[in-house]
């Protein structure tokens, strides 16, 4: 029995459907692999360095439209749920823009996954996962009450409350929020202080500035989920080519965030955070050498007297400048196994024995990945619905321009 006839016809047609429209799911990934065996090495290393070393790890993986970039953080975020990691996926845009610490955080731990759990809020399924009595979270404890960690006193006062008053969901519920980037009124946790006994330990609590939070609550919340024995936490970053559309200020913000999520940060520590991004192969030419980022940006910060920060800017272009990992060109065996695969998943999933058709590896035509996923995915649908018609289908190479959705992909120009 092959491997595709072992899956359930409704898995192989929800897979067939998200790669005709060039988005493909848990079951296209599972069902495909991987074909990029270099950077899956890399990224188990950087698992085990992280669990083993104590440290943050990042690297960034570069190719083209339509090549795969997609499929790879699906197929990495699946090998860090195997590997005990909570893995947040999180595609860089208007909405989500990398310069934005706050914002980014917050879409991480929306979009997070936790081992074993389908459905649910990170925090949530995390903080029952949480034994009070075990070693890791009275190191956890221990960390998060010392004087030198740099967290505003508001988060060992919410752990301290959180944990005393945990069978009120009230109070449970607000503190989970916080943690997951929401405001949280001070009052309410002197109150819960109050009801634990334990005001006088956390006086004077004041309120925190909102400003000095998102770096904070990401080391926070990566002990959390440490703390509850999972490994450690990777963020995926998606279409981080999207930061040449910003404005020079808040692209050069956005290498310094780079920095920060991908270790580069000197002045700090994110142990247990993994990160990988992709961006697009010739993002290095078009904005640090077209755009003359590396004079322009890391400038632009010092003239705002922002100097720590324009020296994580700089790590951040230096490490897309020299690191960047191109995704691996498919040869004729990549390509003759996945339309093997292909072959195989359609005609399960339709009950049909797909027909031999033209792989267009010969053709003059430039194909990424997805471009032949589509073609056979399209040829065989017609052969199917119209068994007596032999299609012809043209096709043309389509070239990109990054100014085209300028209007629609920069974020404001004031914002900070």
């Amino acid at each position: 029995m092959t491997e595709q006839a072992t899956r359930p016809t409704l898995q192989s047609r929800r897979a067939i459907e998200a790669l005709r429209n060039g988005v493909p799911n848990s079951d296209a990934i599972e069902a495909l692999g991987c074909s990029q065996p270099e950077v899956e090495r890399a990224f188990t290393e950087m698992l085990d360095r992280t669990s083993t070393e104590g440290t943050s790890q990042g690297m960034l993986v570069s190719g083209d439209f339509g090549t795969g970039k997609s499929h790879l953080l699906g197929w990495l975020q699946e090998r860090a749920l195997e590997a005990n990691f909570v893995c947040s996926r999180v595609v860089i845009s208007k909405e989500t823009p990398l310069f934005d610490l706050d914002k980014v955080f917050k879409a991480a731990v929306a979009n997070a996954v936790v081992p074993g759990v389908e459905v649910g809020q990170m925090v949530e399924e995390i903080v029952l996962k949480l034994d009070y009595d075990s070693r890791l979270y009275v190191d956890f404890f221990q960390w998060a009450n010392l004087e030198d960690t740099g967290l505003h006193g508001i988060f060992p006062a919410t752990l301290a409350v959180h944990q005393h008053l945990n069978k009120d969901p009230e109070v449970i519920n607000e503190i989970n929020w916080f943690w997951s980037g929401e405001k949280i009124s001070t009052p309410n946790v002197r109150k819960g202080l109050r009801e634990a006994g334990q005001l006088q330990a956390y006086a004077p609590l004041r309120a925190p500035k909102v400003a000095e939070l998102p770096p904070q609550r990401l080391r926070f919340l990566l002990e959390l989920v440490k703390a509850a024995g999972y490994r450690g936490w990777v963020v995926l970053l998606d279409e981080i080519e999207l930061v040449y559309n910003y404005s020079v200020l808040q692209r050069a913000r956005s290498y310094a965030e780079l920095a920060r999520w991908l270790g580069q940060a000197v002045e700090e520590s994110y142990p247990g955070l993994v990160v990988v991004g992709t961006l697009t192969t010739d993002f290095a030419e078009a904005a640090l050498d077209g755009k003359d980022d590396r004079n322009r940006a890391a400038q632009r910060l010092r003239d705002r007297r922002r100097d720590r920060e324009a020296v994580r800017a700089e790590a951040g272009m230096r490490f897309i400048d020299r690191t960047a990992q191109p995704l691996a060109q498919p040869d004729d065996d990549t390509l003759a196994e996945l339309y093997r695969r292909l072959r195989e998943m359609h005609s399960h999933a339709y009950g049909w024995d797909a027909p031999q058709i033209d792989t267009g590896s010969d053709s003059s035509i430039r194909r990424s990945i997805r471009a032949f996923i589509r073609r056979w995915i399209n040829e065989w649908d017609l052969r199917r619905l119209h068994p007596d018609q032999d299609p012809d289908i043209e096709e043309t190479e389509l070239s990109f321009s990054r100014d085209e959705d300028r209007d629609l992909e920069t974020p404001a120009e004031g914002a900070e």
